[in-house]
């Protein structure tokens, strides 16, 4: 075994890249902050993948051909060639808001374990509420940008995102306690090593009512039923899709594609810190980074299909029965830290 280049820290923190030669092959470290970078990518670049994987499958449970699976990435490069139209009412907002939504969904994989157990440089900056503010801003900047607009649907939708956003806060602040709690810190890395460290962490009842919680949150941002159906074009129904309904061209396609990016990120914390946080890399070895990035997009089709098996499988819940729906959400994190203090989470 050779030499090499560069040492490492015990932690794993800040190793720089090196060739260890392994009966006769260069086994590569990857840098952290190489790493760190292929995280925000995987997300960047696999969100639209998984979009069209979980829509092909979709449309296959109800008895239809479904789309293309690449046709994510067709719609955006579509969108990118056409140009901006913004009403007269309009300002700077209404362009702004989808590029600074685009920004902070690039900033979240930051902070949350996409592709490895141990943390990353920037990876401690912020905790697992800090990226739920940041994602919160992310949907304020949207809604900010509908409301712009001067159009009713899309001030409609705004509004109704807000009002539904408000109530989910409480939730995700239960949640976040909850674990906390539990493993006595609300770092995302930590999370995620503690629910690793033993089986039992997993069916623990706190973190199972704290995980069932951010199941239903996830249900909720994402914009399926029972809440909202994604796909349709009912404007009266539409609560997030309402919001972008006069954005065109490239500031629709930042849109579409925050989307995804926002599915994939939910998803991503709901398998990697709450639920199955397996198949991750433990060093910056090439081959153990490039199994992370396979193993998290495999899960987080798997987890897209489970939520399309229920898009599929339940009706649309009328507007005023969100707020019960949500309300069961809050009410199942609150139980979480009743648990906890109770002496069995």
């Amino acid at each position: 075994m050779g030499t090499a280049r560069t040492a490492l820290r015990a932690d794993g923190l800040y190793m720089n890249v090196k060739f260890v030669e392994v009966r006769g092959l260069a086994a590569t470290v990857i840098a952290p902050q190489v790493v760190q970078a292929l995280q925000v990518l995987t997300i960047l670049c696999g969100a639209p993948l998984v979009s069209g994987i979980i829509a092909h499958m979709e449309g296959r449970l109800q008895g239809r051909r479904g789309p293309r699976i690449l046709q994510p990435y067709y719609d955006l490069i579509k969108l990118f060639r056409k140009e901006n139209l913004v009403t007269e009412e309009s300002s700077w907002v209404f362009l702004a808001g989808p590029v600074i939504a685009f920004g902070c969904y690039l900033i979240v994989p930051l902070l949350i374990p996409v592709l490895t157990t141990f943390g990353l440089p920037l990876g401690y900056m912020g905790d697992i509420l800090g990226g739920g503010f940041i994602l919160a801003l992310a949907g304020f900047a949207v809604a900010l940008a509908g409301t712009e607009s001067g159009a009713p649907y899309a001030q409609l939708g705004a509004s109704r995102a807000m009002t539904f956003g408000a109530l989910i806060e409480p939730t995700i602040l239960f949640v976040v306690f909850t674990v906390a709690l539990i493993t006595s810190t609300d770092l995302p890395y930590a999370l995620a090593a503690t629910v690793r460290s033993s089986a039992s962490e997993i069916v623990r009842p706190g973190h199972v009512l704290a995980a069932l919680a951010f199941f239903l949150v996830v249900l909720v941002d994402t914009g399926r039923i029972p809440v909202e159906t994604h796909s349709g074009t009912l404007e009266f129904g539409m609560i997030d899709e309402g919001r972008t309904l006069e954005h065109s061209g490239p500031a629709l396609a930042l849109l579409k594609w925050g989307s995804a990016m926002k599915q994939l990120i939910l998803y991503t914390i709901l398998i990697n810190v709450f639920v199955a946080p397996w198949g991750l890399a433990a060093s910056g070895d090439v081959g153990a980074v490039l199994l992370a990035i396979l193993a998290l997009l495999g899960k987080a089709v798997v987890v897209g299909l489970v939520f399309a098996l229920i898009d599929n499988s339940f009706s649309k819940l009328r507007l005023f029965k969100i707020t019960e729906f949500i309300a069961a959400a809050f009410l199942l994190a609150g139980l979480g830290v009743l648990v906890f203090f109770a002496g069995g989470g």
